[in-house]
């Protein structure tokens, strides 16, 4: 099924209910029991928010320092596609949140956090992957082969790789986002965060990605987004506030090797945090 052949399902049969479980003073929402059908149409319909997504970033434009801007959920639809095909399974109740694709990981790959290695060895995702239409010499999309290493998804894919052993038991109960599909660069090739674009760009842009993680966490049945880092954070909880959805947002810290913490042991960090929030139980191999 290509892009063009998804169609929009209006209407999702949820299957049963969830249950609770009581986490101290966490109350999260187990899956219900979910048919192979129901997973095709939640997989059919966040793939459908994302492609009206990209139809309304299609039509913004960005001044400097903005020079590059790739999207790889066009050019890596393919292997995107196959990362929500098989793990966007419904009945999830926790989503991590990302803000937006790193140079090496999903811009590469089409998978969020998508450190080559992770997604090829431990996701198994397959397919084929272009190229951005104006492409920066010293930042070429080398997709499913390419060798500098993500530190911030080999960080994060590699914690739940250690904790899960298999990619199942992580997505029975999760999934793994990103809030922007769009990565920026300057004309030197400098990745530029969200937070660097000029103030009236990026407003229009996050106000369009704001509506997208609204109607993905929707689409999914999410009870808990966990922003990746302080900006994601801020700005799920401000999404899902103003479209009022009774959605919990916590934070988690980035695992980036430019923050010093992380540096120092963020899979000790993230553990000891997700087992505060009650997650930790939930992605036992027992």
């Amino acid at each position: 099924m290509n892009k063009n052949e998804i169609s929009r399902v209006s209407e999702m049969d949820a299957g049963g209910q969830g249950v609770h479980k009581e986490e101290g003073d966490v109350r999260l929402l187990l899956p219900p029991t979910v048919s192979d059908s129901n997973i095709a149409i939640v997989a059919s319909r966040f793939l459908q928010v994302e492609l009206e997504l990209n139809a309304h970033l299609r039509r913004l434009s960005f001044s400097d320092p903005v020079r590059y801007i790739y999207n790889p959920l066009e050019y890596a639809w393919d292997t995107h596609r196959c990362y929500v095909e098989k793990y966007c399974g419904g009945g999830q109740s926790v989503l991590f949140l990302g803000m937006n694709p790193g140079p090496f990981g999903m811009a590469q790959t089409g998978v969020p956090f998508g450190e080559v290695n992770s997604v090829r060895d431990w996701l198994k995702i397959t397919g084929k992957v272009g190229h951005p239409p104006d492409e920066h010499p010293k930042r070429q999309i080398t997709g499913l082969s390419c060798t500098q290493r993500e530190v911030s998804g080999a960080r994060f894919w590699g914690f739940f790789r250690k904790l899960c052993r298999e990619p199942a038991v992580f997505f029975r109960h999760c999934f793994v986002h990103n809030l922007c599909p769009l990565i920026f660069m300057s004309a030197s090739g400098k990745n530029l965060t969200p937070p660097e674009l000029s103030v009236g760009e990026r407003d229009t842009l996050l106000a369009l990605c704001d509506t997208a993680l609204s109607q993905a966490v929707e689409v999914l049945g999410i009870s808990m987004v966990i922003g990746v880092g302080r900006v994601a954070e801020q700005r799920a909880r401000r999404a899902l506030s103003a479209a009022g959805m009774q959605v919990r947002v916590e934070g988690v810290m980035h695992p980036s090797p430019r923050n010093p913490l992380a540096n120092k042991g963020w899979e000790a960090v993230a553990q000891a945090k997700l087992a505060e929030l009650g997650v930790l139980s939930l992605l036992s191999n027992t």
